[in-house]
């Protein structure tokens, strides 16, 4: 690739370490690209990983029925594709667990058939009423 076609095509923030390495993705497009500015392996696997199919960890609520409280907080158990939260969103906004509810209790099963699962984040005891 000659260099004057080389751009910079997004800046990514890496995470893995206190280092916070700033990683350049250089390229014509977004298909042959490189990187640049990374201090160490895991860095670049992430700044790959970041560029080409970012996920994230989905933390939000669910309700309850018969719960001490009428939310409870619940994540993903591990990250979704970023372009899916939305999705994964409006499944659990739709659903509904029955107290009580243990802290890692599987609340929605396979979301998105992604072999992901929706966890509670907290106990939440049933209501007395």
């Amino acid at each position: 690739m000659a260099e004057s076609s080389k751009n910079v095509i997004k800046v990514i923030r890496c995470i893995v370490c206190p280092t916070g390495c700033s990683i350049k993705v250089i390229g014509k497009d977004d298909k042959e690209v490189s990187f640049e500015g990374y201090t160490c392996n895991r860095g670049l696997e992430y700044a790959e990983q970041e560029f080409r199919e970012p996920k994230r960890i989905l933390t939000t609520t669910m309700k309850v029925e018969n719960g001490t409280l009428p939310l409870i907080p619940v994540r993903t158990d591990k990250p979704l594709l970023k372009d899916k939260l939305n999705e994964a969103l409006e499944i659990i906004a739709q659903s509904q667990i029955k107290a009580p509810i243990k802290m890692g209790d599987i609340l929605i099963e396979n979301i998105l058939e992604m072999g992901i699962n929706i966890i509670a984040s907290r106990n939440l005891e049933k209501s007395k009423a």
